[in-house]
């Protein structure tokens, strides 16, 4: 099969590698329909170290179930299913809490547990717990607008739910997302879905940020540091917003968010932090008796519902996908998002 591998920056390869077989009962092969490139994995394409053995990438997919080991019972051969970005039991005391990506038995793609996602097949460890049906839904005759929302839901759009989710957006409430990537633009449809009253989006990309209003924000700020904090402060009339939801994971990013917060309100991360410490003291939290929140958002938590969402037409967050590529194609999909060419790129086989 072919499949995605990274030997450092900027060097991604498509390259034709052995199938992947069931290694333990628990396991599930599956055929990928639709895969993507995501912002984190731009984290990869800046800083991976130069390696002679490439390592394989990618961790978004929706697929059709190909073979089960012995022991699985939740999905069989010729299951539609979306595939959370990690893999989980769904059944240890952090799962049935409600944060899979924390799972006693679970892991990443893209590691020696198991291989990336950008590929044209893949081995899905804990599949009973992992991966979900998608009900009624023949994927080789589903129009492609369905298949776009159904993948953000194993990754981007369910993490910027989940900013919104921890941040416990109330209706009625002032909401600014800081970032109109598609995590930040994810993050609008969710608030918008929870009853925000006014959702300021922080974006200074016009083709984004109007992907933005149409998700339902109310207001775009494209002034970043101290001018963009004066900006929004200026729109709330000087109060700052209740609801801070983070999805950059950059340093000034952070500063921006607890510069707008109000007093009593949340900040919610779910940018991967590129940085070691955020700052807590009374510059930043303590003294507006702020929360943080956020995390690793645990899709899997939220798939069955999310999944019911989109077959009923209620959101439609496959809007962030601008650009499709073929597998072969993938290294180009990567250099066009990082030269900001492309807000989200689909891959198909």
């Amino acid at each position: 099969m072919k499949a995605t591998f990274i030997y450092g920056a900027g060097d991604v390869r498509v390259e034709t590698t052995a199938d992947p077989v069931i290694q333990f009962p628990t396991d599930a092969i599956v055929r990928t329909v639709r895969s993507c490139i995501c912002g984190s994995d731009l984290h990869h394409y800046h800083s991976a170290p130069a390696s002679e053995e490439g390592r394989s990438i990618g961790h978004e997919l929706i697929a059709v179930v190909e073979e089960v080991g012995a022991d699985v019972r939740n999905v069989r051969k010729g299951d539609f299913v979306v595939v959370p970005f990690a893999f989980s039991d769904n059944t240890c005391v952090y799962c049935r809490e409600g944060f899979q990506t924390s799972c006693v038995h679970g892991g990443w793609y893209g590691t020696p547990a198991a291989a990336g996602l950008q590929a044209e097949l893949a081995r899905i460890p804990q599949a009973d717990g992992s991966l979900v049906v998608v009900p009624d839904i023949d994927p080789d005759a589903a129009d492609e607008a369905l298949l776009k929302s159904l993948l953000t839901l194993s990754d981007v759009y369910l993490t910027g739910y989940h900013a919104a989710y921890m941040a416990d957006v109330k209706p009625g409430q002032n909401v600014a997302v800081v970032g109109d990537g598609a995590v930040g633009l994810s993050a609008v449809l969710a608030a918008k879905q929870m009853g925000a009253e006014r959702i300021i989006l922080m974006g200074r990309h016009a083709d984004r940020t109007d992907l933005g209003i149409k998700f339902g924000a109310t207001d775009v700020v494209a002034e970043r540091g101290a001018d963009g904090v004066a900006a929004v402060k200026e729109l709330m009339n000087g109060e700052g917003v209740h609801v801070v939801l983070e999805a950059v994971g950059h340093m000034p990013a952070y500063e921006q968010a607890y510069g707008i917060v109000r007093v009593g309100g949340v900040i919610s991360r779910v940018g991967v932090p590129q940085y070691e410490a955020a700052p807590i003291g009374a510059q930043s939290l303590f003294r507006k008796n702020a929360r943080l929140a956020g995390g690793i958002a645990p899709v899997r938590a939220y798939l069955e519902p999310a999944i019911q969402q989109v077959l009923n037409g209620e959101i439609d967050p496959g809007k962030v996908f601008d650009r499709t590529v073929t597998l072969d194609e993938v290294p180009a999909g990567y250099a066009a998002m990082d030269a900001r060419e492309a807000l989200k790129v689909m891959v198909t086989v």
